[in-house]
């Protein structure tokens, strides 16, 4: 008897078992689950509603780290401004609270509103020493009375604000005068000592430096905060570096700062520049060679919206004569008031070095002092236009003339061919000694030069021809920034006061005079077979005792 196949057994994907064990056919005809349990499973259901469940506790969790978040950042603005934490407000901060708080600082806390930008940055700055600086109005005298209150609610805190005269210093205590009562009630003004008493026992103290000498009414004193308004009204950095020395204090909370503000010019501007722009990028912090960490804020005319809108101080900032235009309207410390030689410009005489081709004809040119500094300067002649190009300096005093020699020497090493030079005419002059003068000393060492020309005021000319721009857009004069004394003193050196067609010769002239001398011996290109035609006659030309060849 055969067996029947029922469909079931050839299709089970089309049948389901019910309770009693028959097979059902499907109605859709899909095939049957392998597994799991059907969807209105009570337990499917629970597990479900736990996922859902899951997901919004973690919705939850997310809402109140960011509350979190939110009122910590409140909480650190308002103790700010209650003076309980070191730091400054800024917009982004105020923006984080309530509107409702915001409303009521509005109508009861703020103080002082500082401008975004240079002015927030100086406020919240954690260097060591830093120059707030650049052009008027950029809003640097309010922000010196401001900084010193930074600690104002400790009591071991004492401030120093300085100004160079007492006229000046009364502008400074009327402004203080407007802010300190309002930020801390009951701040007392003590007229004869120019002293501020805050309620914490934290003093600021106003004081003048007139003289050099000045700085020792401020002997066996300590501050916690140093700054000076204007500080390029100082002639030498002798009074900062001395006040530097009274920074200290006993709360180790407490950190010791150095500020201080400047418009470019002023009898102080090359020291000040020098310590504070020259060695570094703006707004960037470096370590000064006295191990102070330190940094230059530039400001702007436009950081200072109260001045700026109107333009009525732009105006009368650009009617100035064109160097003070320069330096209060654009914040330039490249040029100095009195300078002798305008026409200077980083933009077109500085560059950087370059591979130096072996055919260009080289040259120095030297100035001796030993109690002052020596100079020398390298030059090489571009064969293709005849720019003189001053590629290497020395700089440096205390040195004897077999000394001298022994450096020159050193530092000619990767020069081609030996480099004919000129050199100061007082370096040859006997002084009552019966050794040899610097001049032969450097003869002896094997350096080949004649005695320069000294006239003054053709070198003066010489060099103004050098500096013009040509119609090529190139100047006959160009310095590599790895010259900085050169080009410190083209910058800066003054012109006479007894005689406009000269330099002041009490100035810092030395790599001017080096270079004078250079100039002046009217360096000439060879062509490269010209130059080698020079080195076979040298081997057979004796050695002139008086001009070195």
């Amino acid at each position: 008897m055969d067996y029947e196949v029922k469909d079931w057994e050839t299709n089970p994907h089309l049948y389901l078992q019910d309770s009693e064990g028959n097979f059902v056919l499907k109605k859709d005809g899909t095939p049957r689950k392998k597994g799991g349990r059907p969807t209105n499973d009570a337990e499917a259901v629970a597990r479900r509603t736990i996922t859902r469940k899951q997901k919004n506790i973690q919705k939850l969790e997310q809402k109140l780290s960011n509350a979190k978040t939110s009122f910590k950042k409140q909480k650190t603005t308002l103790e700010k401004l209650d003076n309980t934490k070191q730091g400054i407000v800024t917009d982004d901060d105020l923006d984080k609270l309530p509107k409702a708080v915001q409303e009521h600082l509005d109508n009861h806390h703020i103080f002082f509103h500082a401008n975004e930008g240079p002015q927030t940055d100086f406020l919240a700055a954690g260097e060591k020493d830093v120059l707030y600086g650049g052009a008027a109005g950029g809003g640097k005298s309010y922000a010196m009375i401001v900084d010193p209150l930074r600690y104002a609610h400790k009591k071991d805190h004492r401030a120093l604000i300085l100004r160079r005269s007492m006229p000046e210093l009364r502008e400074m205590i009327d402004k203080s005068r407007e802010l300190y009562p309002q930020a801390f009630p009951g701040a007392k003004f003590r007229e004869v000592e120019k002293l501020w008493n805050f309620p914490s026992g934290a003093k600021v103290e106003f004081g003048f430096l007139e003289r050099d000498a000045d700085v020792y009414r401020y002997q066996g004193q300590a501050y916690s905060w140093i700054g000076f308004d204007e500080i390029t009204h100082l002639p030498t950095e002798f009074s900062w570096n001395y006040l530097a020395s009274r920074l200290r204090t006993t709360d180790p909370d407490i950190k010791t700062y150095l500020r201080c503000t400047a418009n470019p010019g002023g009898v102080g501007s090359q020291w000040v520049k020098r310590r504070y722009i020259e060695p570094h990028n703006y707004n960037e912090t470096f370590m000064g060679k006295d191990g102070l960490t330190r940094k230059f804020i530039p400001a702007k005319l436009a950081d200072n919206p109260y001045l700026s809108e109107d333009g009525v101080y732009e105006q009368m900032l650009k009617s100035l004569p064109p160097i003070q235009r320069r330096q209060l309207l654009e914040g330039n410390w490249d040029v100095a008031e009195g300078a002798a030689f305008v026409e200077f410009s980083p933009e077109h005489h500085i560059i950087t070095p370059f591979e130096l081709p072996i055919h260009w004809e080289r040259l120095k040119g030297i100035d001796y002092g030993y109690a002052s500094e020596s100079c020398c300067l390298w030059g090489i002649l571009d064969i293709n236009d005849g720019t003189l190009i001053i590629y290497r300096e020395l700089y440096r005093k205390g040195l004897t003339g077999e000394e001298l020699g022994s450096i020159i020497t050193n530092m000619e090493i990767e020069d081609p061919f030996s480099v004919n030079g000129v050199l100061d005419t007082a370096a040859w002059a006997k002084t009552g000694t019966t050794g040899p003068t610097v001049g032969e000393s450097l003869v002896r060492a094997g350096h080949k030069l004649r005695k320069a020309d000294k006239n003054r005021i053709q070198g003066k000319i010489q060099i103004h021809e050098y500096l013009k721009v040509r119609e090529n857009g190139r100047p006959k004069l160009q310095v590599f920034n790895t010259c900085p004394n050169l080009i410190r003193e083209l910058q800066s050196i003054p012109l006479s006061k007894t005689n406009p067609e000269d330099v002041d010769t009490h100035a810092s002239d030395h790599a001017y005079d080096a270079l004078r001398y250079m100039i002046m011996s009217r360096p000439r290109m060879e062509s490269p077979l010209e130059r080698i035609r020079g080195l076979k006659r040298e081997m057979y030309r004796p050695v002139d005792s008086t001009f070195g060849y």
